[in-house]
């Protein structure tokens, strides 16, 4: 098992942040990808070049001295591919967070926006080619959720190990006298029916879109209501939309008057005691999300004993079980989330027990005290054959 004495040390890139008591190499790539190159080769050639920076890194190390016994990455930006070419005998463990897919996952899941077409596969092909190299050489891999594990070809399921990094949950939980000052004064506490819904940047592969569809029906039928939306308007996870619009103010162009922009708050992004003081006053919590990476504000939200209303999409469902944590609905039936909304705030007291067991489910499954650490330890002896 690792113990004190165990020497850490970490190669990051220009902006990685520093720990306490673990040295950190940076390293700097001196140059971009190639003008002409191959549209789909684009992604691989932008990881190999930080793969390159990253071994000169590793090579100042080994100049000093160093020598890991265990090496634990991310591989999905390049930087692991040579370190067991510079480190042969170290055991390696990889973070296999998503392995994409054309089809069943971040990509094609919406008709809406997208339709399959084979250009679009060989882009997400180029985008896992060097991933791909470097989980070839993992010792072990280890993927937050069983949906995110099941995303990895066959060839590698026997190496990969389900388990979520974990999240402070002593810091999440639900604060009986928290209140939320608006920019116009108003202040919101528990005593007023919110619904509050989180992105880190509004978009549709977080299902911004269907939330802000299924508001006129909410706010028409609880004129009380007031809704509470913590992100950001810069480029997410599911790409830019082909007029260039941020999503935030496409959907409020979509709804027009439908929506009773006085009781619509975009606070922004907002530190992290304000956003579990915007948790803990909530009616209901809204996540929605396509086949993708769990949001650690799922969980979070699940920690403060939110009514969370879901999508019954992967990997909520590895969260959440429909009628024990949280309400669970399909991701595109707009009309159900209104509804879902609608009873949380009229009937608060049919849900109380869900609220409970949400906290009670995120803290047995991705606590990082009590589930991640000692997960983690366990399976650093079981690399290191301990």
């Amino acid at each position: 098992m690792i113990a004190r004495g165990d020497e850490v040390v970490a190669i990051g890139g220009p902006t990685a942040k520093e720990r306490p008591g673990v040295a950190l190499i940076r390293w700097n790539n001196k140059r971009g990808t190639a003008a002409g190159i191959l549209p789909v080769a684009i992604r691989a050639e932008a990881d190999l070049i930080r793969a390159e920076a990253a071994a000169m890194a590793a090579v100042e190390l080994a100049r000093r001295g160093f020598k890991p016994d265990l090496i634990i990455a991310h591989p999905g930006w390049g930087e692991t591919v040579h370190l067991k070419d510079l480190f042969p005998h170290a055991k390696l463990i990889l973070f296999g967070e998503f392995y994409y897919r054309h089809l069943g996952g971040d990509m094609n899941f919406d008709r809406e926006f997208e339709t399959p077409t084979l250009a679009g596969a060989m882009r997400t092909n180029g985008k896992n080619v060097v991933q791909t190299q470097a989980f070839t050489q993992a010792d072990l891999i280890v993927s937050p959720t069983a949906f995110q594990a099941s995303t990895f070809p066959e060839i590698f399921r026997p190496r990969i190990r389900v388990l979520h990094e974990g999240v402070d949950l002593s810091r999440a939980r639900c604060n009986p006298d928290a209140r939320l000052t608006l920019a116009d004064g108003r202040v919101l506490d528990r005593s007023t029916p919110v619904i509050t819904f989180i992105n880190r940047n509004f978009e549709r592969l977080r299902g911004f879109h269907i939330f802000m569809r299924a508001l006129p029906r909410l706010m028409e039928a609880v004129p009380e209501a007031q809704v509470v939306a913590i992100g950001a308007d810069g480029a997410g996870y599911g790409g830019d939309r082909p007029d260039k619009k941020q999503w935030r103010h496409a959907m409020l162009d979509e709804m027009g008057g439908r929506i009773d922009r006085s009781r619509l708050h975009f606070v922004g992004r907002v530190e992290h005691d304000r956003m579990i003081d915007i948790l803990s006053i909530g009616a209901a919590h809204v996540y929605y999300t396509y086949p993708f990476v769990l949001s650690w504000s799922l969980v979070e939200a699940m920690a403060c004993e939110c009514l969370v209303l879901g999508s019954d999409t992967a990997p909520v469902r590895d969260a959440i079980t429909d009628g024990q944590d949280g309400v669970l609905n399909d991701f595109f039936d707009v009309e159900a989330l209104s509804a879902a909304m609608i009873r949380a705030i009229r009937e608060p007291g049919a849900f109380q027990a869900m609220r409970a067991q949400a906290r009670r489910t995120a803290l047995a499954r991705f606590d990082r005290a009590t589930v991640g650490v000692p997960g983690w330890l366990a399976l650093i002896d079981e690399a290191m054959g301990g």
